[in-house]
C-alpha cells in the first residue's frame, strides 16, 4: 500500500518522504520516493516513535501524514503529541478500537442498519462450541488482522478442534455465512465517503491475504459505509470484509480501520491524495482493471489452478490484470521487495513467528491501553 500511494502523490505533484521501523525498500528504492527515514518501533518504543516522527515532521517540512498500517491507530492515541499544522487523516482513539474490534464492529454496524452475523465473545474452546450448537462456525482473536489465526468451520467445530489461545486475548465466535467474499476500501472525510471500491479478492495465500483484487460494484456495501461514516463522523481509510449471499444480501464480517489492498484499484490520477488532504470534493472512483502481485498470482496461484483443475481461468486472469510493483520506469521496488522478504524471514526466525507476522510486528495493536510517553 505505502508504494501504490508513494506513487500517487509523487505523480500528483506532491514530494514524499517515508518512514517504517522494519524494511520498506520495496518503497524505499522507489523512484517515487525523495527520501526513506527509519523510525523506532510504535509498539515497542512509542515514546521515541513519537519523538523521531516529530523530528521528522519539522525536517522535512511535512504537511500530511498518512498511515498504511496499523500504526494508524498510534498516531491516533498520540495525536496531540505531534505539531498541530500536520494533518493526519485517522480518527479518535475511541472510534478506533471500536472499529478494529471484532466484537464491538458488529454492535456498531448494527446500529447503522448494517447486516452482520449472530457472533459471540469467549475466552475457551469449550464456550465457543456450546455456543455453536453444531453449526458452522469462523473463529477469529477479537483484535486480529490479515486473517492471521482466523478459524473457519464450515461443518462445524470438529471434536479435535486445538484449544483457543490464551495469549491472543478474547476470541469472537461468529455465524459462518456462506457466498462470495468481498472487500471494500474507502477514504471518509468526517463521516463523507471521499472515495470507494469494492473489489473480490480472487486468490489468496492459504485463505488469509489476498494477491488478486478485481473490481465489484455493490450498492448495499457503498450505502452501508456511508452509513457508518455518518454515524461515526470518521476520517481516514478504512477498509471491509463482506459476505454476498445468494439472494444478494451482504454481511459486514469485520472491520480494518487502516488502507488495504483496495488502494492498489485507483489509476495514478485518482483524486486520492485529495481526499486523505481533506481538499477533495466528490467520491474517488476505482479503475475497472483488476490488480495483482504478479510474482505471487504467477507462483502461487498457478501452483493452486493446478492442484484444482483451473488453469484456463487462472491465466486469463493474469493475463487481464495489471501488476502493483513493477512499472515501466520504475523496478528498483520488485528487488526491494525481494530485499525486504529476506530481512523478514531472518526477524521471523529470531522472532519465532511467520513471516507475515515479523513484517507487521512492530506497529501491531491488539486493543491494550497505550500509555502517554
Amino acid at each position: 500500500m505505502a508504494l501504490d500511494h508513494a506513487r500517487r502523490f509523487f505523480h500528483q505533484g506532491w514530494r514524499v518522504i517515508i518512514g517504517d521501523s522494519v524494511s520498506c525498500r520495496m518503497t524505499g528504492w522507489s523512484r517515487s520516493v525523495h527520501a526513506a527515514v527509519r523510525l523506532p518501533s510504535a509498539r515497542f518504543a512509542p515514546g521515541a516513535y513519537v519523538q523521531a516522527l516529530q523530528e521528522v515532521i519539522l525536517a522535512h517540512g511535512i504537511g500530511l501524514v498518512v498511515p498504511t498500517c496499523e500504526e494508524a491507530f498510534f498516531l491516533s492515541h498520540y495525536r496531540k503529541r505531534l505539531p498541530a499544522q500536520v494533518r493526519i487523516p485517522v480518527a479518535d482513539a475511541g472510534t478506533m478500537r471500536n472499529l478494529h474490534s471484532k466484537w464491538r464492529f458488529l454492535e456498531l454496524a448494527r446500529q447503522c442498519g448494517v447486516t452482520v452475523p449472530d457472533s459471540a465473545l469467549v475466552t475457551t474452546l469449550a464456550q465457543a462450541r456450546e455456543w455453536a450448537a453444531g453449526r458452522p462456525v469462523a473463529i477469529k482473536p477479537e483484535y486480529s488482522r490479515f486473517g492471521v489465526h482466523v478459524r473457519l468451520y464450515p461443518e462445524g467445530i470438529p471434536a479435535k478442534a486445538a484449544p483457543l489461545d490464551g495469549h491472543q486475548g478474547a476470541w469472537v465466535v461468529q455465524r459462518f455465512c456462506r457466498g462470495t467474499e468481498l472487500c471494500s476500501y474507502s477514504i471518509l472525510d468526517e463521516g463523507r465517503l471521499r472515495a470507494h471500491v469494492a473489489y473480490r479478492p480472487t486468490y489468496r495465500l492459504g485463505g488469509s491475504s489476498s494477491f488478486y483484487f478485481e473490481p465489484r460494484a455493490s450498492a448495499l456495501i457503498r450505502d452501508s459505509v456511508e452509513a457508518i461514516g455518518r454515524a461515526t463522523g470518521y476520517t481516514g481509510q478504512i477498509a471491509f470484509d463482506w459476505i454476498e449471499a445468494a439472494d444478494g444480501q451482504v454481511h459486514a464480517l469485520e472491520c480494518n480501520p487502516r488502507a488495504v489492498s483496495g488502494v492498489h484499484l485507483f489509476g495514478p490520477d485518482a483524486a486520492l491524495p485529495a481526499a486523505l488532504a481533506g481538499t477533495g470534493g466528490g467520491c474517488a472512483e476505482p479503475d475497472d482493471a483488476p490488480r495483482m502481485l504478479s510474482s505471487v498470482m504467477l507462483l502461487a496461484g498457478g501452483v493452486q489452478a493446478l492442484r484444482a483443475g483451473g488453469a484456463g481461468s487462472w491465466w486469463r486472469d493474469a493475463r487481464r490484470a495489471r501488476d502493483v510493483i513493477a512499472e515501466a520506469g520504475d523496478r528498483r521496488p520488485v528487488l526491494g521487495g525481494l530485499v525486504d522478504v529476506c530481512l523478514h524471514a531472518r526477524t521471523a526466525v529470531t522472532a519465532k513467528c511467520t513471516v507475515r507476522e515479523a513484517s507487521t510486528r512492530d506497529i501491531e495493536w491488539d486493543g491494550r491501553a497505550l500509555e502517554m510517553p
